[in-house]
């Protein structure tokens, strides 16, 4: 098969007409038995009418956010799903000064935020979203002259609580060292001011949210039951307590055990202090389609939401043979996805091709030697 002739290169279309051309929420992306229950949602394709540096809630609770510090340009043309367009950009902007200037975005309102009220009181909470590291992870910590000191988390998102200065949480997914080990974690307080517990999951973070890679993210929060569980494209990944300890003080009357009764202070990501304040645990990386529901789901409608992304046509892989090589090629657009080879087309046989491409206008071409017996290539994203 001849490798196809390389796309030009076209102009990067302007922020204004990439808006123009997004429709609006399209009701098939939320499962409809869940749209009751989804207070939050923000897909960084629809900014506030009169301030494109705000993004517009397109769920029920109409809790809009500040991009914060980057404004408009934290929306970037890199949509986490064949419906998505934009998505969100944070990042740590001077990691050797200390100063509120990094790309996060939220809202905050000590006391607690009237439009989050639905988290108040409630025996459950869900957050989900779409996430991609863009750089390194974690950060050096500007708050320190030290060279060497770098912060013990990296901030993804979440509710705040309801006493919350901008960084307590009442629900909250995020990476954080745990026994001098980085772990994906959920990380839950029932009550505000009262203990907080973590579920870590046991694979290292790095293979469950891979660089330049989308990674669909969700964690549960079960205040009555005394449970959490973590999700990773829709499927329930392994994970442990931190402590077997009743943190969140369940395992008594009154019945039922809930949340407590302020709303939350506000909403973070990317990082802490979405008043802008104070700097801590930055991500350097994208968000898309982050969701917030006002009850604890169960694997099965965690998996049904997940699988409304729809999710675009594959990247074609182009091979051509020559005496003596084979040259491959695909789009350089195809991040998500890595070149492999196997000798057959034993599921188990394939691994990972380990010499890294040239680009060329666009695409990623690799020559390799043509090897007898004959092999097979594919691009995978496991």
């Amino acid at each position: 098969m001849p490798v196809p002739t390389p796309l030009g290169s076209a102009p990067r279309a302007s922020l204004s007409a990439i808006l123009a051309a997004c429709c609006p929420l399209q009701a098939g992306l939320v499962v409809p038995e869940l749209a009751d229950d989804l207070a939050c949602h923000y897909d960084f394709e629809h900014p506030v009418e009169e301030n494109a540096g705000k993004e517009q809630d397109l769920g029920f609770s109409g809790t809009d956010i500040d991009l914060v510090n980057g404004g408009a340009a934290m929306r970037i043309a890199d949509g986490a799903h064949a419906g998505s367009h934009l998505a969100l950009q944070t990042q740590q902007v001077n990691p050797a000064s200390e100063g509120n200037d990094d790309w996060k975005a939220g809202i905050y309102q000590a006391g607690g935020l009237a439009s989050l009220a639905p988290f108040g009181s409630v025996s459950g909470i869900t957050v989900m979203g779409w996430v991609k590291p863009t750089g390194t992870n974690p950060n050096l910590n500007s708050n320190t002259a030290d060279p060497d000191d770098y912060y013990n988390a990296v901030g993804l998102f979440g509710l705040l609580s309801g006493d919350s200065e901008g960084h307590g949480v009442r629900a909250l997914l995020e990476i954080i060292n745990v026994s001098g080990d980085l772990k994906l974690v959920a990380l839950g307080r029932r009550i505000d001011g009262g203990n907080s517990w973590i579920l870590a999951a046991d694979t290292p973070w790095t293979r469950l949210v891979p660089p330049d890679r989308w990674t669909h993210l969700a964690a549960s929060f079960d205040f009555d039951a005394g449970s959490m569980e973590l999700y990773r494209n829709g499927e329930p990944i392994a994970a442990t307590l931190t402590s077997n300890d009743d943190r969140w003080g369940v395992n008594g009357p009154p019945e039922p055990d809930l949340s407590s009764a302020t709303p939350p202070a506000g909403i973070k990501i990317g990082g802490s202090y979405p008043q802008d304040n104070d700097e801590r645990n930055p991500f350097n990386g994208r968000f898309d389609d982050l969701m917030f529901f006002d009850r604890a789901l169960d694997s099965s409608e965690v998996l049904a939401q997940y699988s409304r992304f729809p999710v675009g046509d594959p990247p074609a892989l182009s091979i051509l043979h020559e005496a003596g090589s084979v040259t491959l090629s695909w789009p350089e657009s195809a991040t998500a996805y890595d070149l492999e080879s196997a000798p057959g087309l034993d599921p188990e046989a394939w691994s990972k091709v380990d010499q890294p491409p040239s680009v060329d206008d666009g695409w990623n071409v690799l020559t390799l030697p043509a090897e007898d017996p004959r092999r097979f290539f594919r691009l995978s994203t496991e």
